[in-house]
């Protein structure tokens, strides 16, 4: 490791005087994307401790700053924030190695459990561990709303956005990307104006190649399949790179418009498969929105085959995580002018208010879902309700949700514990049944 007094630019040395190592790079990064459990807060605690705390590479300022920026673009934040501390340390090389190592990890794992949840998922014992994974996700969505809700809705205006979410999409099924577009527009337009002088100046070189470059990586396998005529893989390709240009407020805020267009519209996966998706997803490390991975697995495996098991995954994750480098090489230079400016503050903030919304309608989507064998749907005009019948509730679900709620709320145990702890409850409970 060598000293010097130069001031941050890409590649070259950060306010701390340190450059690392390659070596010292792998170790870090690599340290931090194995131990990426517990979703964004977990996540990003963890990095603070690694290279602010330990390290000392950035300073809490600069942290802070960052983590700020990288709240404000679509994607996972934490592996974001991870990809630019990579890029202030050792320029693209560095951001493309930090990024990389914080999701490969759980990559590598989600392959894994999704192969096995194809050739086992139907042995009666699988499927009754899966009913307390399924019950669990319940509890985990409803406590991912009740910590955004505390952070996010700040006064009667945020509660407002967030109501309206939630009927926008639960009764009115209008387009999560509408609803998304809609609520930035509003947060932006309440809020004040900065001058362009008043503005910090950029940091570091210009990217003028980080757009082609990485929006052309991003986009190339659009090109390749249809031009090989393969419908499947360009549709499954375009959706999910139109859902990492939405991905705000996190995985939770898009996992229903993403069962509308998998489970509804394409009828690529069921909906059982899609809320085991999420249970599995939560016992991986790296960031959550590594459930496409798993729906793009088994999406292809119900389309042609282990072939298809192969192919879709790999491209799903590509076309999720490949525009994370994009936005994170062509916005870092700018930075501090980005988080300046009190109106992209403002659009995020009344983003997160709806995507309050946006989670209460995913739980209640995955209450009814677990609990209930059967729902029915009422419609007036726009209006198109789907609520469960009641005489369809099933005891096991509703009290194996009991248990693992008192375990998140009460006993407060980490969410892959009480996803282990629940699913041997199932089987318990079904031994002692005789279900």
């Amino acid at each position: 490791m060598t000293k010097t007094v130069i001031g941050p630019v890409p590649g070259g040395k950060d306010r701390q005087g340190m450059t690392p190592t390659p070596s010292e790079m792998l170790s870090a990064f690599g340290r931090i994307g194995l131990l990426s459990f517990g979703g964004p807060a977990a996540q990003i605690a963890v990095m603070h401790r690694e290279l602010v705390d330990d390290r000392k590479w950035m300073t809490e300022a600069q942290f802070l700053r960052a983590l700020s920026f990288c709240m404000m673009l679509p994607g996972p934040e934490a592996m974001q924030l991870a990809t630019y501390a990579g890029w202030r340390l050792r320029g693209t090389f560095g951001g493309v190695l930090a990024g990389l190592l914080f999701v490969l990890p759980g990559a590598v794992v989600i392959t894994a459990l999704a192969a096995i949840y194809i050739s086992y998922g139907e042995v009666p014992l699988v499927q009754t561990l899966f009913l307390g994974v399924k019950a669990t996700v319940i509890v985990i969505v409803a406590q991912a709303l009740a910590r955004l809700s505390g952070k996010a809705l700040k006064g009667a205006g945020d509660v407002a956005l967030a109501v309206a979410a939630f009927v926008a999409l639960f009764a009115l099924h209008l387009p999560f990307p509408l609803i998304i577009a809609l609520a930035a527009l509003i947060g932006a337009l309440r809020a004040p104006v900065v001058p362009d002088e008043a503005l910090p100046p950029r940091r570091g070189r210009a990217p003028w190649l980080a757009v082609p470059v990485w929006g052309g990586l991003w986009l190339l396998p659009l090109v390749v399949l249809w031009t090989l005529n393969m419908p499947f893989l360009l549709d499954l390709a375009l959706f999910f790179g139109k859902l990492a240009l939405v991905t705000f407020g996190g995985a939770y805020a898009v996992l229903a418009y993403m069962t509308q267009e998998v489970v509804q519209a394409q009828g690529w996966i069921t909906t059982a498969e899609m809320i085991d998706a999420l249970g599995l997803a939560e016992t991986t490390p790296g960031p959550l929105i590594l459930v496409t991975q798993f729906v793009g697995h088994l999406a292809g495996f119900n389309e042609t085959g282990w072939a298809g098991f192969a192919l879709a995954g790999a491209l799903t994750l590509w076309m999720t995580f490949t525009p994370c480098f994009l936005w994170i090489f062509a916005g870092a230079p700018y930075l501090e002018q980005i988080t300046a400016r009190p109106r992209i503050g403002a659009a995020l903030s009344a983003v997160t208010a709806a995507v309050v919304g946006v989670i209460a309608n995913l739980s209640v989507w995955f209450a009814i879902g677990v609990l209930f064998a059967q729902s029915v749907t009422w419609a007036v005009g726009p209006v198109r309700l789907t609520l469960p019948a009641p005489a369809s509730l099933d005891p096991t679900a509703l009290l194996l949700t009991a248990f693992a709620g008192g375990l998140i709320f009460v006993l407060r145990l980490a969410v892959p514990l009480t996803l282990l702890c629940t699913a041997l409850a199932a089987v318990v409970l079904m031994w002692i049944t005789g279900m």
